[in-house]
């Protein structure tokens, strides 16, 4: 009997059912000689730094850097029952392989593999690698298992990943932190040089100081002449003059026909941008989006980097076009030149999965509940397929110059030959009530026009307009610099360039706005002042997109076993260490500028600031001195307040060892450690006030 595991639950229900497990047991379903269960999400993590060393757990310069050298694990609180049932059934006599059935790709692997080293598992592993969960997939996918050996590079290059996030997180958020007294100041190996990004952007279109300039626009016989830009507007009121009752007269006209090839199939970074970019979803929620069509069997794997399919998918290419075609009738087919599938074709531009398609699954998608997210990004995903195939954009483009009192003037005008793909993306367009492109609203045609023709203009006017600042990243455009990042010093021959992975890019942008370093405003991304000031501080070293894209890339060789997983390592120790080394303090002028000025008292303990976080009042110093509770009873922060000044407290309800609550006043007298064991078994310690106690007259015995 073969054990499967996969990713989540729903994913297990759908392989059990083609593989014949359909007996329901508790956390796991079996038959036909298989047994399948599943993960939820990650079940093993990192361990904490004081799993290695209790005095790890307070916060101090003195004990960075830290750097484990055997990485200790702990299963997760809330998903301790479904590791149980894993570990059950690995050691289960009956079982003589396990079928690794987790998503195809490098987190995929890493929790597999954690939850089988933890359950201290030996038996031999086997691969499903699939791109699709439609039943064809699945039974192809069995019917090639892997031996779990052929993925054991890819294992090695997840460990770094996780490790090396590890390694510069934790070591650098705690460094500057602690240097800077603050609230917590994340510092990530993907997350800072992202925000890098959008500070550099900042400071660019704050210094920017727009400059006027003025053009003069000749009107009549069907269209609008420009003149060239003028700095100032006397010499733009002269042109003007100069043209006043005169005729133009057409100097030359040049057609050219252009065209502008169908774009590519979608990889998971380019659908997120046309979602934001369309429909304003967040990268996150496209992914959420997608991963739950992907699970629905109406689309392709979600978290891929390619944009084509494999040679040998022209016919499965050709059979969902035309499921597409005749299930979304905005989109059926009005070609007048055959498809060329062999467009979206390339074996060698596909690594672990092809493009995002839709399946032939997406005839019955009326019969599957879906959100309107879900719906919005399976029509992209349709129309898309559409555009690929399609013929090209054909349009003609027309330049003519004239003159006028002495002056040139210029006319554009474009005309459309051959709509190509774009017809596909303005009926995706009129079916959600989209606007079109900008490039497409300003679209317009000039008159027949003939070298030698003249017209008296019906006006002339002078328009003032202004140089334009860099414009606020969105994260359509933050997604494409992520991606982009550090590829202008790489060569051609760079296996993977860029900030991240598509999987996890979403994830950043999230972090940076939930840890208040960036803000969303409509579409535009921000950062906040706090961002602002952490980059300002932050060593090139840990905000270089450049040498964050040099990792990544690393990352890619260490799962194609072409660079050692030792190596890679080892830089980032000596980063880290390094670092460390180098930021060693930072003057006193500046160790308040996160806000620790705003700070309610001094520590009891160690003396540092007592400031506000995200989850209540905390000593900046991470001492471990328990700030805001008291006998269990949470402090309002007038009552912190006086307890740092040394004032006594009034207290209502403190429960007693009997069960009872009773009054007190609570006089600060130094402080003491505490320890306890807490219901899972571990060991919390600590530090908290030592009180006195006096209480009211009436409660007096």
């Amino acid at each position: 009997m073969e054990l499967v595991i996969t990713e989540k639950p729903s994913v297990a229900q759908s392989i059990a059912m083609v593989i014949g497990a359909k007996e329901r047991c508790d956390g796991y379903l079996k038959g036909n000689g298989y047994i399948v269960s599943w993960c939820v999400g990650h079940l093993v993590e990192l361990a904490t730094p004081e799993a290695y060393d209790e005095t790890l757990k307070r916060w101090t310069y003195n004990t960075l850097p830290i750097m484990p050298t055997d990485w200790k694990y702990v299963i997760k609180k809330d998903t301790k029952a479904q590791f149980k049932v894993l570990k059950d059934l690995m050691k289960n006599g009956d079982i003589t392989a396990i079928v690794c059935a987790t998503d195809a790709g490098r987190e995929g692997e890493l929790i597999f593999r954690l939850v089988y080293e933890q359950a201290r598992c030996s038996k031999p592993i086997k691969r499903l690698w699939i791109s699709s969960m439609e039943e064809s997939a699945i039974r192809d996918g069995f019917d090639h298992l892997r031996p779990g050996s052929d993925y054991d590079n890819l294992y090695a290059s997840a460990l770094c990943r996780q490790q090396a996030d590890w390694l510069v997180g934790l070591n650098g958020t705690r460094l500057f932190t602690v240097l800077y007294r603050s609230k917590v100041l994340k510092v990530g190996r993907v997350q800072t040089p992202t925000l890098a990004m959008l500070v550099d952007r900042e400071a660019a279109i704050q210094s920017f100081k727009k400059t006027p300039f003025y053009t003069v626009h000749l009107i009549g016989a069907g269209m609008d002449a420009v003149s060239e830009k003028y700095p100032d507007k006397a010499r733009a009121d002269s042109v003007a003059a100069s043209c006043k009752d005169h005729p133009a007269t057409v100097k030359s006209v040049v057609s050219e026909d252009k065209s502008v090839a169908a774009p590519r199939l979608y990889d998971l970074t380019t659908l997120q941008r046309d979602a934001n970019r369309i429909f304003g979803f967040t990268a996150k929620k496209t992914l959420e989006y997608t991963q739950s069509l992907y699970e629905k069997k109406l689309c392709t794997y979600p978290r891929t980097d390619s944009q084509y399919l494999s040679d040998d998918m022209e016919d499965t290419a050709k059979n969902v076009l035309s499921v597409v075609q005749s299930t979304f009738p905005y989109l059926q087919d009005e070609r007048t030149v055959s498809v060329d599938f062999k467009r979206v074709m390339n074996s060698k531009k596909v690594s672990d999965h092809h493009a995002i398609i839709p399946t032939v699954q997406i005839e019955n998608y009326h019969n599957v509940q879906l959100s309107d997210g879900e719906q919005k990004i399976l029509a992209l995903i349709s129309a898309k397929l559409c555009m690929a195939t399609a013929e090209k954009y054909q349009y003609r483009s027309i330049k003519a110059e004239l003159e006028c009192g002495g002056n040139t003037f210029t006319a554009s005008g474009t005309t459309v030959v051959e709509p190509g793909w774009k017809r596909y993306d303005a009926a995706l367009r009129s079916e959600y009530k989209v606007r079109m492109e900008k490039e497409d609203e300003e679209l317009k045609s000039l008159p027949p026009l003939t070298e030698g023709f003249m017209y008296s203009p019906s006006e002339c006017k002078v328009v003032e307009g202004f140089t334009q600042p860099p414009k606020h990243f969105t994260e359509d455009s933050l997604l494409s610099a992520m991606e982009r990042a550090g590829a202008e010093d790489m060569g051609d021959d760079v296996e993977r360039k860029g900030l991240g992975t598509p999987a996890t890019r979403a994830d950043i942008i999230e972090k940076l706005v939930k840890d208040g370093f960036v803000k969303r405003e409509k579409k535009q991304m921000i950062p906040t002042d706090d961002g602002i000031k952490l980059i300002t501080v932050l060593p090139d070293v840990v905000k270089s997109p450049k040498l964050t894209a040099d990792w990544e890339n690393a990352l890619t060789l260490v799962a194609k076993g072409e660079y050692s997983a030792e190596q890679f390592m080892n830089g980032i120790r000596n980063m880290v260490t390094d670092l460390v080394k180098t930021y060693n303090g930072v003057g006193e002028e500046n160790r308040n500028m996160f806000g620790s000025n705003d700070a309610l008292g001094k520590c009891p303990k160690c003396g540092g600031d007592v400031i506000r976080g995200k989850y209540g009042l905390y000593c900046s110093e991470k001492c471990g001195m328990n700030i805001g509770r008291a006998f269990g009873k949470e402090l309002s922060e007038e009552q912190v307040k006086d307890l740092l000044e040394g004032k006594k407290i009034f207290v209502e309800g403190i429960k007693s060892k009997k069960g009872g609550t009773y009054n007190a006043y609570l006089i600060p007298d130094g402080v003491r450690e505490y320890s306890y064991t807490k219901k899972d078994g571990s060991q919390a310690t600590g530090y908290e006030y030592n009180f006195k106690m006096e209480f009211p007259k009436k409660e007096e015995k």
